[in-house]
């Protein structure tokens, strides 16, 4: 075998074994990315339950004036926001599709501002432009690992805006979408103002009797509220942990379609060379032969 055939092999196994690492790869994002979206689809009946009860609280008026602020209250104040990202490898621009996104976002807003940051990458990102960063998560590596970290926000984030008397919390993370990997999108958490209250006060109730509130009254919004903010930010998450999947299993598609025609090339360029040594062999087979014919004849 002659060395340029030999080089050929050499890159065709090579080529098979990063194929085979690829394959195995874009399995994994296939899987995570179903994890993740089951997840937030498994939320979806709970959240309309915590909407129906909100919306049952909400027509005690007198409960939710002492719950929710004025929007005048809030405008002076500066805001909170909550970044989320990732610290993955072979995810493209997802860090910088979504830090610029925040900071064009944020930029449009007066006041202070507080930015906590779920990922290290994102976080440097952030960094980089100036924003006042106030910590930073570890981004979760499972869907059970999400209910954690969102206790850690809530603990930090919150008690950290009622310290400096933020007015508005913001959550920016990247949503799958149908046709295209994912887009960028924020979503205001608090404060839970008097438009938020008349959105889910008219959500229809799903039977003829009127609902009723067991208990105290403000103790039961309080928890409905708290249950709200909660899955809130574990659907943000999940749903950035998807579109990173995504990007991935994005990725490695393209990684694998890219090696085929690499080994179509390669193993086309071993057979020619392969096939032309077999002729060249076969060619002095039989001009050997004539020789000897010759020389027999003679």
């Amino acid at each position: 075998m002659s060395d340029s055939m030999a080089r050929l092999r050499r890159k065709i196994s090579t080529a098979s074994d990063l194929q085979s690492v690829v394959r195995t790869m874009k399995a994994m994002a296939a899987s995570s990315v179903e994890q993740y979206e089951r997840s937030v689809l498994a939320l979806r009946d709970y959240y309309h339950t915590i909407e129906l009860g909100l919306s049952a609280s909400f027509r005690t008026n007198h409960v939710a004036n002492a719950v929710i602020p004025n929007a005048s209250d809030t405008e002076s104040k500066g805001i909170s926001a909550i970044v989320f990202g990732s610290d993955q490898g072979l995810v493209g621009q997802f860090n910088d599709v979504i830090a610029d996104y925040t900071i064009e976002t944020l930029s449009a807003f007066p006041g202070s501002q507080s930015v906590w940051a779920v990922g290290e990458r994102v976080h440097g990102r952030l960094a980089e432009s100036g924003l006042p960063l106030q910590g930073l998560f570890q981004v979760p590596s499972s869907a059970k690992a999400i209910v954690p970290l969102v206790g850690r926000i809530q603990i930090e984030c919150f008690a950290q805006r009622i310290k400096e008397d933020s007015a508005t919390l913001h959550v920016f993370h990247n949503r799958p979408q149908l046709g295209s990997l994912y887009e960028p999108i924020h979503q205001r958490l608090l404060p839970l103002d008097m438009q938020w209250q008349q959105n889910l006060s008219q959500i229809p109730w799903p039977t003829k009797k009127l609902p009723e509130v067991l208990g105290s009254d403000q103790v039961s919004l309080q928890a409905l509220i708290h249950e709200y903010l909660f899955i809130s930010l574990f659907s943000a998450c999940a749903e950035s942990l998807a579109s990173e999947n995504s990007s991935r299993l994005a990725a490695m598609q393209r990684a694998d379609k890219n090696i085929d025609e690499l080994l179509a090339a390669l193993q086309t360029n071993f057979h020619r060379q392969r096939q032309g040594s077999i002729d060249e062999e076969l060619f002095d087979v039989v001009s050997g032969f004539e020789a000897l014919h010759l020389r027999v004849s003679d």
